[in-house]
Formats: C-alpha cells, sequence, structure tokens
C-alpha cells in the first residue's frame, strides 16, 4: 500500500485490503472514505469487509461510492466536513486514488481549488474529474 499524502491530515491510495486498516490506524489515521463501488472489479474486497474491518481497527469507515456517472456524488458536502476534520486524519481509497484526489478537490472552497489541483497535478493524478 502506497499511501500519497495531499495534506498533512488527508491521505489517498488505490485499492487496499480489509487487512491493511490496523496499518492504518497505527499511523494515525481516523477516517476511511472507499470510494470504489462494490463489484467494480471481480477480486475487489466488499463495503461490507471493509466496515467490519474499520469496526475492529477501530476506524470510522464511509462508503461513498463514485464513477464517470456520479460524480461527485449525492453529499459532497458531508465529504468536505470529513476532509476538513484535522482532528481526524482521513484515509481515502478507490482503483487507483484518482478519484479519491478529485472529490477532495471538489469539496474545496472555491478559493482552495486551483491550489487543490495543483497540489495534486504535481502528485502525477489526472484532475479532469474535478473540472466538471
Amino acid at each position: 500500500m502506497q499511501i500519497v499524502k495531499l495534506t498533512d491530515t488527508i491521505g489517498v491510495s488505490g485499492q487496499i485490503s480489509p487487512a491493511d486498516l490496523p496499518a492504518l490506524a497505527e499511523a494515525g489515521y481516523r477516517v476511511i472514505i472507499n470510494n470504489r463501488p462494490d463489484g467494480e472489479a471481480l477480486d475487489q474486497p466488499s463495503s461490507a469487509e471493509f466496515a467490519a474491518a474499520a469496526e475492529a481497527a477501530g476506524l470510522e469507515y464511509h462508503y461513498y461510492p463514485l464513477n464517470a456517472f456520479n460524480y461527485p456524488g449525492d453529499d459532497l458536502g458531508a465529504m468536505a466536513q470529513l476532509f476538513d476534520d484535522g482532528e481526524r486524519p482521513v484515509f481515502a481509497f478507490c482503483r487507483s486514488g484518482t478519484r479519491s484526489t478529485n472529490l477532495w478537490i471538489s469539496s474545496r472552497g472555491a478559493d482552495e481549488q486551483e491550489a487543490a489541483r495543483e497540489r495534486a497535478r504535481g502528485l502525477g493524478f489526472d484532475i479532469t474529474m474535478s473540472q466538471r
């Protein structure tokens, strides 16, 4: 698992395993956001598996599945609140980390979005989803 730090309190990555959650808790993350729809790939763990593993690791878990058709999702405000809570570091994942990163960008206020895009672009992410 390779964590990309978007900020001091927000990390993203591609697909992880439920077995990775204890290590994320040890690394200081308190909130897990799963942006990958169940069934997107045959070999991916389900949201229910992640929810159980998060509970066992003492982590707060949020299932917020995104794809090209429903981006940025139904409750961008709730995601912004999670990303903005510096007391509870957030780890978000999807297939590659790109959707999670674009979600973070889209959840920023208008005055912060360009800086967030620059940060993500500098980390090598495709940011086209957040430019819609």
